[in-house]
């Protein structure tokens, strides 16, 4: 099993109407808004997870998200929403390989089965006494997106929790 932290990415909140969104939204990042419940779209770096009907989390490659969150108001011009930058606050840990499923039962109540947690979702869940999105990008992956300010505490939980299987942990 491997962990890896994707440290400094950007992490802008956007909220209004999907209506007033999906296209903005498409135009400036380039990726299809989710307008499902628990809905993650990926794509070249770049991924949008609904959070609520109204609240999406759009995370970009390091150093983007100035010039995306003025291109979204620019975009928006006059409509009704929100668009805040919310990177120093956050950061997204990555769990693979073949035991990253059994550490995440270890650590969360959500049923993280690949029939109940197909690709393409994320949740807000209470994970190893903390809150985190759980978010699975890919077939191999999972992602944490946590609060800085617990990422010592998540790091060091997962070390613990996968230490029967072997883990290695890189920086990406």
């Amino acid at each position: 099993m491997a962990m890896a932290e994707r440290a400094f990415l950007g992490h802008l909140i956007v909220r209004g109407s999907a209506d007033v969104l999906r296209t903005a939204i498409k135009e400036v990042v380039g990726i299809t808004l989710p307008e499902t419940a628990c809905g993650l779209n990926v794509e070249g770096g770049k991924s949008i997870q609904w959070l609520s009907p109204d609240e999406w989390l759009v995370i970009l490659p390091p150093g983007e998200e100035f010039a995306t969150e003025n291109a979204l108001r620019q975009t928006l011009g006059s409509n009704a929403y929100a668009v805040v930058n919310v990177s120093g606050g956050q950061t997204v840990l990555t769990l693979s390989g073949p035991s990253a499923h059994e550490v995440l039962m270890k650590s969360t109540p959500c049923d993280v089965h690949p029939h109940a947690f197909p690709v393409g979702r994320g949740v807000s869940t209470v994970f190893a006494k903390t809150t985190v999105l759980l978010r699975r990008p890919d077939a191999e992956h999972w992602e944490l997106v946590i609060r800085r300010s617990f990422a010592d505490y998540l790091y060091r939980w997962l070390l613990d929790a996968s230490e029967e299987y072997g883990i290695t942990t890189k920086n990406t």
